[in-house]
């Protein structure tokens, strides 16, 4: 699943979610379609990483035909850094805040 590529990326892993009692929850989704992809079509999904907060990140999903280039949909999704067990928001540590802030890029165009 591209999300879980994207949070490894971010050091949010299964491993130090499970170990420091942490979690994500996405609290906003937005998908827009924009091309019909058929059956047998090669699909890619790139994940750009849009806006960090000191406990939520913004992000987005391209899945684009790959044979064509173009992007069939895009998803536009909101992620809250959660403390299971207080079931609330956290703040992201140091560590993976700033990781986080040198991925930032821009989407291709929507």
């Amino acid at each position: 699943m591209a999300v879980w590529n994207l949070f490894a990326r971010l050091g949010l892993t299964p491993s130090y979610l499970r170990s420091s009692g942490r979690g994500m929850a996405a609290v906003q989704q937005n998908v827009t379609y924009r091309r019909e992809l058929l059956a047998g079509d090669i699909v890619e999904i790139r994940s750009h990483l849009l806006e960090v907060r000191d406990k939520s990140i913004r992000f987005r999903h391209d899945m684009t035909n790959a044979e064509t280039g173009e992007i069939a949909a895009f998803c536009d999704i909101t992620g809250v850094h959660m403390d299971r067990s207080q079931r609330k928001s956290a703040p992201f540590t140091d560590a993976i805040r700033a990781v986080a802030l040198q991925h930032l890029a821009e989407p291709a165009e929507a």
